[in-house]
């Protein structure tokens, strides 16, 4: 198929080709209409998926952790955005899982929307902008960021957006776009400083393949100082507290780096579905080789760029995931192009069912329709962490509360307790604040909301560590006892014990430039 794919498209061609829509001589292009109807369509069937399965399994351990958040310009681990948007959620559905995850749902639909105007920015027609929004909007990864809020789910967002301006800048020869792009760049940077990757990589296309002189431009710029406009105050949070999510990005490759460059390539074939690898692939080959699409050749260098980036940081396999969207939404062009040749029922076939096949296998991984019962004995878990980080949580709570209330009257009002994670910490203070002492972690900003009080001698820990780790600083340690979800799915907390310690030997203040940390 790619091999058709790649070809530049002829004089005579059907109407998804570029050739049809984009004057080889730079004139003013005629794009095919929006295809509402199909669009919408697709954008129903994804919207009533996600709501049909929001309320699945339970809360994810960053949902929890937003929600305990507490409102700032700014966090040492993160930008503002999606945790207001958590709070928001929440308020306006009156605290359930369901309403909370609305929002992601809306991000979803909102990308594949994007990627179909991306579709028909590089000539595609109806079929074209069908196929981007479907393969993407029920690719696996989207899927994953549309049933749990995530700041992923809004950086999908941000990243085609900018893709799409900076598409229509470049292939309309219409320079203000920029400052469009501008514009959903300072947004961006409310909820992930992820996004300057995106600017660095489109930057370097520009330099290696061109059209150079975009770069000396004054509406590239403008777009530049409106983004750092835009997104000054969140700027300025991380000035003024010393750069922290530089140290937690120092902190996630330290403590996943080396597993994250070792499945980092595999996963790009993962992350829309690997019957669909074939079609960013494509999308690929098609940017650096059709004439047409010479003036955004600069997209497929920056998708490299940022997969080199990533790579050698150490970041996560889904930070290049905007881009790789992108690609997708010039692939679909090309297999439009190629649906119109010759055979045109034996490739429907093929397409239709890898995209039929693809979408099907994408729900079971990313979306709560295995009962919770059997989850532990499939695959999801091991590749679909959210999934994971999703079970259990109520059970753990009862657990801890459990361990709490057998404690004499006098340990339980001069006791805290304390968490290893802001999963935990999250889970016990949404679904356990009522029954349990104050609770502190050390993990990311929560670090920075402790230490507990002197007046605190009896710790409830939660994964903090093994008797024998504690006993350098406490007296007295004994374990209460061990978290079970029941059902057994392995996650971060399965197995992880409850201690209970007393006779602490240092002061709280002492201790807890000890216990706060960054992963």
């Amino acid at each position: 198929m790619t091999e058709h794919a790649v070809r530049p498209a002829a004089t005579a061609a059907p109407p998804d080709v570029p050739g049809r829509t984009a004057a080889d001589g730079g004139g003013r292009r005629a794009l095919a209409p929006i295809a509402w109807r199909p669009l919408g369509a697709v954008a129903g069937l994804v919207a009533a998926l996600l709501l049909a399965t929001n309320g699945g399994y339970g809360y994810h351990r960053d949902e929890l952790y937003f929600l305990m958040l507490r409102p700032d310009w700014g966090y040492r681990d993160q930008p503002p955005l999606t945790p207001a948007i958590a709070r928001l959620a929440d308020a306006l559905f009156g605290g359930s899982l369901w309403g909370l995850r609305v929002p992601a749902t809306l991000f979803v639909l909102a990308a594949l929307l994007l990627a179909a105007l991306l579709a028909r920015e590089l000539g595609g027609g109806a079929l074209a902008q069908t196929l981007a929004a479907f393969g993407l909007g029920t690719g696996a990864t989207t899927l994953i960021f549309g049933h749990v809020l995530l700041t992923a789910g809004f950086d999908l967002v941000v990243w085609l957006g900018i893709v799409l301006c900076a598409a229509r800048a470049l292939l309309r020869d219409q320079p203000r776009w920029w400052l469009a792009a501008g514009a959903v760049l300072g947004i961006g940077l409310y909820n992930k400083l992820l996004v300057v990757l995106l600017l660095i990589g489109l930057g370097a296309g520009l330099l290696a393949v061109g059209p150079r002189r975009i770069l000396a431009g004054r509406w590239l710029w403008a777009g530049v100082a409106l983004a750092l406009l835009i997104g000054a105050p969140n700027l300025v949070y991380q000035l003024t507290h010393e750069l922290p999510q530089a140290d937690m990005a120092t902190a996630l490759a330290d403590d996943r780096g080396a597993e994250s460059r070792s499945t980092f390539v595999p996963f790009q074939f993962l992350l829309i579905g690997p019957p669909l690898a074939a079609v960013w692939l494509a999308g690929l080959v098609g940017l650096l080789r059709r004439r047409p699409w010479r003036p955004v050749r600069a997209l497929a260098v920056a998708y490299l760029v940022v997969c080199v980036l990533v790579l050698v940081s150490g970041g996560q396999h889904y930070y290049s995931y905007g881009l790789l969207g992108a690609l997708f939404a010039a692939g679909c062009v090309v297999v439009a192009d190629w649906l119109g040749r010759g055979r045109r029922r034996l490739r429907a076939s093929v397409v239709g069912a890898a995209y039929l096949v693809n979408a099907l296998a994408s729900a079971v991984m990313a979306l709560p329709l295995l009962p919770v019962e059997v989850l532990g004995d499939s695959p999801v878990p091991g590749i679909n962490v959210t999934a994971a980080d999703s079970v259990g949580w109520p059970r753990y709570v009862d657990q801890v509360v459990r361990a709490y209330d057998e404690l004499p009257p006098a340990d339980r009002a001069a006791a805290v307790v304390l968490t290893a994670n802001y999963g935990e910490a999250g889970a016990l203070t949404r679904l356990g604040a009522d029954r349990l002492p104050p609770i502190y972690s050390g993990h990311n900003e929560l670090g920075y909301y402790g230490p507990p009080p002197e007046s605190a001698t009896v710790l409830v820990g939660v994964g903090v560590g093994e008797v024998g780790e504690l006993r350098r600083f406490f007296g007295e340690c004994r374990i209460a006892g061990r978290l079970d979800n029941g059902v057994g799915v392995d996650n971060e907390e399965q197995g992880v014990p409850i201690v209970v310690c007393q006779d602490r030997r240092l002061a709280w203040a002492e201790l807890w430039p000890r216990i706060r940390h960054f992963d």
